[in-house]
């Protein structure tokens, strides 16, 4: 009686999980409120021009704020398609004529914005302040627009980038705590992009930096131009305070800003290729 009185209990355990796990099959998978997937229209730029080199500074803690920023779980430049097929027309132009691009950033999700954000609040943390905002007091970066609670690049269609001349240099790796040179100093003197001379570097807090600022003259002036009528003609749209940052034109989330990680994993497809070329 008592091993029937046990077989019985076991039966009902069994069909009671079984249940359970009916349900849970039938039911389908929450998904993790802090990894969104991006849209479908949202490419890595590898997919469609691979010859574009890529130095993303964000994953990296060479950058302003001096560590490695919230949301970029890889080191990969993700873009709309319209944004990212126009590049890399534009990359097919430069290298006509010697010169490759360099893409810096990117999709930026707002989850780097936000650290961005609290980073700028903590106004004792200028570990990188020699190199990317010399002349510039920590407690003006809002005020005078450096750093805001929203960005473009949130929204897949902007791109931070340069030229480099070809064939390309790597530039060396960054060493953390290595003497910080500002980011206005000469080409010979600031850290060692392999991009030509812009005049100033990536990320530079200071109105140097501004596209058309009349003391960049010269060969400089002439390669931010360079940069910006070829990117203009092809549908970009450059932000004149700082000669590297563009948006594509018609980009199709113009008031979207979006969240997904910048990763492989949150990509819903590939895109093959530009037109079945190597931009």
């Amino acid at each position: 009686m008592a091993v029937k009185n046990a077989r019985t209990r076991l039966t009902g355990v069994i069909a009671s999980l079984s249940a359970v796990l009916a349900v849970a099959v039938a039911l389908p998978a929450p998904a993790h409120a802090d990894y969104p997937k991006a849209p479908a229209g949202f490419v890595a730029l590898k997919d469609v021009a691979p010859s574009v080199i890529q130095e993303m500074r964000y994953p990296t803690v060479h950058n302003f704020v001096g560590e490695e920023i919230d949301g970029y779980d890889e080191s990969l430049c993700i873009l709309t398609s319209p944004a990212a097929r126009a590049l890399a027309a534009a990359q097919r132009t430069f290298r006509a004529r010697g010169y490759a691009l360099k893409v810096y950033d990117c999709y930026r999700p707002q989850r780097a914005v936000d650290h961005f954000v609290s980073w700028a609040e903590d106004l004792a943390d200028d570990g990188m302040k020699r190199e990317f905002y010399p002349r510039v007091d920590k407690s003006d970066l809002f005020t005078d627009g450096y750093i805001a609670e929203k960005s473009g690049h949130s929204r897949g269609s902007t791109v931070d980038l340069t030229l480099v001349k070809l064939p390309a240099v790597p530039t060396r790796p960054y060493v953390p705590g290595e003497n910080l040179v500002p980011c206005y100093a000469s080409a010979a003197e600031r850290f060692p992009d392999n991009s030509i001379d812009m005049g100033t570097g990536y990320d530079c807090f200071d109105t140097l930096a501004h596209t058309l600022d009349p003391r960049i003259v010269g060969t400089q002036h002439a390669n931010r131009l360079l940069l910006k009528d070829t990117l203009e003609n092809l549908g970009f749209v450059n932000l004149a305070e700082e000669w590297w940052h563009f948006t594509y034109a018609a980009e199709p989330y113009p008031s979207t800003y979006f969240d997904f990680p910048v990763a492989r994993s949150s990509l819903s497809h590939s895109c093959p290729p530009y037109g079945g070329l190597t931009p």
